[in-house]
Order: structure tokens, then sequence, then C-alpha cells
């Protein structure tokens, strides 16, 4: 009976896959084409009549509301409020956690060719709602109408890949054979765990990891950031609309000093995953790593967290084209991506070129409303986070030559003009500490094998970049750069799903590979089963 049924499955399983063509990403929107910027407009109407609407929790499948709020604001026009949550006492959490715990061992038993399915529901229903979805994103956390439309194709592309690789690792494995045995593998789910995503990419991350945990039979807490709930509250009723039950996914906002202590401590809890600064990520790794009264398992803790991400431009480098990526890495979405480029490496022979041309380029970048497409860069997050960029920039001013920008740019939001800091020490704190702004440090190497070492002298690992026309130099970066994503001749930002599986070393994290085909291991484990013939 047991064969019997796993021979079943496999053939569901592998029927699906059959059903589904490979997998590709979700493609950009061209708002260079009339029809998308009347529907984005028309998005951004829709979403604003929307301000200020409230968003429940959901815990134990029902509504849950609190006496205590959490205004979400729009960091372009911080007078306008983008929606209301509710803020989650640590007994709420405590619930939530408990009530996925108890509904993991009904989730569990769906299969996997189900749960995949309700993944590609979700997809096609964001698709249809792109530019509601992008319009949103703009609004809450000041990204472009590029950058927030690369927001949600991500999401689509994660929903999409993680469906087809839960159907690639569902049903028994083959073994190497052995003699009057029949023996196979299964990947099994985990249980209830929590994901705490970011508010870099709110729609993305929060949605990638849950779908993950919950693809792979688990159930999850979603704490999302306080930036970004309203975001996570709509990307939460899209999967509960395509099949997710309310109890295999439950829905906590409020502070991460509260709600996510209290789920990332619970015994209950079987991992975390979890996306944010590095301060937070060892606080969560520690918090995990301690045995709580009752607790059964060694947690699991996924951890994506910062960087400080150089660019190499060797002297044989195309430098326009450094230039044009080093500019784009920097400057993308303010600077506000754990990928930025924030360190420029640039060889001594070309360094007073490309310092003029970066500078000329950056000039062109306008800054504003993050509604208003004219603009490529919008807002950072918030008023704590302008002000923590600041204080950089002053520090930064001390510690080498302020070529660009430097100040607030004008308007109510949080605005930030482009930061160009150069001959900077390669040990100064601006080059060591990660900003998160729109502030590059520009630093000179005698030569590309100092530059690497430059390069490698941080405590972080994520992405990194080479700019050089010298086969042999990118060869010795593949094996020398120590980072987790490496990119030759392009810039060190935009990492897409499938192709370019993310994640990074030492304090950047627990290099989780997410968008590859590893990462849905992170919340399955291995049974290795072996059955003996009876006589």
């Amino acid at each position: 009976m047991f064969a019997s049924t796993k021979e079943k499955r496999a053939m569901a399983t592998a029927e699906a896959k059959l059903q589904k063509p490979e997998f590709t990403n979700e493609p950009f929107v061209d708002f260079s084409k009339p029809e998308n910027r009347t529907a984005m407009e028309a998005a951004l109407k829709k979403v604003a009549s929307e301000f200020g609407r409230e968003y429940p929790m959901y815990i134990n499948g029902e509504k849950v509301t609190t006496t205590e709020k959490i205004k979400s604001t729009n960091p372009s026009h911080p007078s306008q409020v983008v929606g209301v949550v509710q803020s989650a006492s640590a007994e709420q959490a405590r619930q939530a956690i408990e009530s996925a715990h108890a509904y993991f061992h009904t989730w569990k038993k769906v299969p996997a060719e189900k749960r995949a399915e309700i993944l590609f529901r979700a997809a096609d229903i964001i698709r249809k709602r792109k530019f509601e979805t992008s319009a949103l994103i703009c609004y809450e956390v000041g990204k472009s109408w590029a950058e927030a439309d690369a927001d949600t194709a991500e999401t689509i592309d994660f929903l999409e890949y993680y469906g087809r690789q839960m159907l690639e690792l569902a049903g028994p494995h083959k073994v190497v054979p052995y003699q009057n045995e029949r023996n196979f593998m299964v990947y099994i789910p985990l249980g209830a765990g929590a994901a705490i995503p970011p508010w870099n990419f709110p729609a993305a991350i929060a949605t990638g990891m849950t779908a993950a945990a919950l693809v792979a039979g688990n159930t999850v807490v979603l704490k999302p950031s306080e930036e970004s709930s309203v975001i996570a509250a709509k990307m939460v009723e899209i999967l509960y609309e395509a099949g997710i039950p309310k109890q295999a996914l439950q829905f906590v906002t409020g502070l991460g000093e509260v709600a996510g202590d209290a789920i990332v401590k619970h015994p209950k809890t079987r991992f975390v995953a979890f996306t944010g600064s590095k301060d937070v990520g060892l606080l969560i790794s520690e918090a995990a790593g301690k045995r709580q009264p009752g607790q059964l398992w060694i947690k699991r803790a996924v951890l994506e967290m910062g960087g400080k991400d150089a660019t190499v431009v060797d002297e044989e480098a195309d430098v326009d084209a450094a230039v044009e990526g080093v500019a784009q890495a920097a400057f993308g979405y303010q600077g506000q991506k754990c990928s930025a480029c924030s360190r420029a490496i640039v060889s001594e022979k070309v360094y007073d070129s490309f310092v003029q041309k970066l500078v000329e380029r950056a000039k062109k970048v306008t800054v504003g409303p993050a509604e208003d497409p004219a603009n490529y860069m919008g807002p950072v997050v918030s008023e704590s986070a302008m002000k923590g960029i600041l204080n950089y920039i002053e520090v930064g001013k001390k510690e080498g030559k302020l070529v660009l920008g430097g100040e607030r740019a004008p308007g109510d939001g949080y605005f930030v003009k482009p930061t160009i800091i150069a001959d900077v020490s390669p040990m100064a704190r601006i080059a060591q500490e990660e900003i998160f702004g729109p502030v590059l440090a520009v630093i000179k190497a005698k030569d590309f094998d100092k530059a690497l070492q430059i390069a490698n002298d941080t405590e972080f690992g994520l992405t990194g970049a080479v700019y050089s026309k010298n086969k042999a130099k990118l060869e010795k970066a593949e094996e020398a750069f120590h980072v987790g994503n490496l990119y030759l001749n392009r810039k060190c930002t935009g990492a897409m799903v499938g192709a370019h599986p993310f994640g990074g070393f030492n304090m950047s994290g627990t290099d989780s590979k997410t968008g590859g085909k590893d990462y849905l291991l992170h919340f399955l484990q291995a049974k290795s089963i072996s059955e003996k013939p009876m006589n």
C-alpha cells in the first residue's frame, strides 16, 4: 500500500511537470509604449483612491485587529497614509505560530502538485494586477516605475520558479541500488516557520520566501517590515485567493522587537527565513540557536543580510561601460539594495578619467517623487533612514573628497542627492560599513591584484563586479573575488530568478541562493527509506 501510494503521487507529479512549460523570466513592462504609461497612470490613481485603508492580521484563520495601529506612509509625501496595519502583541505572535504548528499536519499532506498549482494561480493573479501592484510599491516604499515593475516581475518569477522546483523535488528519488532491497529518498517539510522579509523588495522577497516554504509543505507565519506591511497584506490576500488556507499562512504585523522576537524564540518555530540588516540577522541567528524549553529540534535559520559591494574597474576596462554600470548599481532605488555598488575600486591608470565621467553621468540622475516617471531616484524609505545616510555623508566628507551631492534634494519627501566621495581609504568607515543609501565611495588601486585585495577586505561577501577586457584577469576574479554573486563586465545589481541564484558569504548571510534550484532544500529535510522484500 505504501509503495502504490508513492507511485501514484510520483505519477501525478510527473504529469504536472509535463503540463508546465519550462520556466522563463517574466518580461519587464516597456513604459515607452503609450498604452503601458496610460495603464500605470490609471493604476496609480486607483491605488491612491484606497489610501488609508486598514488591513487586518490573520491568526488561526480569523481576521484580527488590535487597539494599537501602525500607519504606513508614502516616503515621497510623508503626510500621505498609504494604509493602516495592526500592531501585534507578543502573545498574538505566539498564537500565530501555535496555530501554524497545529495546521502543519494537515497542510503537509496536500500533494506537492496541488501546492505548486496554487503558486501558479497566484502568479496569474499578480500578472493581471501587475500595474496596481507596481503602483503600490511606488507609493509605499518609493520605488520608481521601472524598479517597482522589476519587483513585481520578480514576485511572479519566484512563484513560477519555486512551483516548478517543488515538482522536481517531490516524489521518491533514486539512490544507488543495493542488493535485495528497495531503496529511495524523499524530501519532507520541516514544520511551522517564520518569514521575516525586508521593505526594499516588499513584494518579491515577502512572497518568495513565504511561497517557497509553503510549497515545500510547511506552514508559515509572515511578519513583514513595518515600512512595507500594506504591500505584504496585498500579497497575502492574493495567496489566499489562489488557494492557500488561512491556517497555513498566518499574517502578523507589528514591531520586530515585539512580534518578530516572539515568533523567532517560540519553541514550536522550526525555521526562520530572514532578509535584512546584519545586526538583526545576527540577533536572529543567536536567538534561533538557543534551545527553548520544550523545543524538539535545532531551528534552521535562512539568513540574507548586508553587503558592502564593490565594482573593480581595471585599467584594461571599457571605462564608459564601467561608469554606466556603477551609476546604475549605486543609485538605482536610491542605493537601497543589499547588492548595490557602494565601493568603486579603480586602477590608478584610469582613476581620474573614471571619476570625471562618473560625476558627469551621475549629474543626469533626477530625484523626486517616485510616482513621477521623470525621476530616476525616488525617496529613501523613511526619515530615520535619511538621517542615517546624511550622517554617513558627513563622515565621508572627512574621509575623502566630496565630488557630487552630499545633501538633501528638494521636496517634502525623504530625498537625498546621489553622492560620490572620491579618494577614500579602503579602511575608511564609508568603505567598510553598509550605508544603504545613494552614497558611493571611490577608491584608487595600484593594480588589479591590489583592487581584488581591497574588494575582499570587508566582513561582507554578497555581490561584486569586475570590468576588464583581459580574460586572464576575469578568470582570476572568478577564483579570487569572494562573493556569492560575481558579475563580469556588467553591474552588480539585478539578479534574475533562475539565472543568478542570490546569496552571499561571511556577514552577508548563509548563502541562501534565493531563486536557485537549491533554495527549497532550506525548507525540506531528507528521509531515506529502505525496504527488504518479505519472504
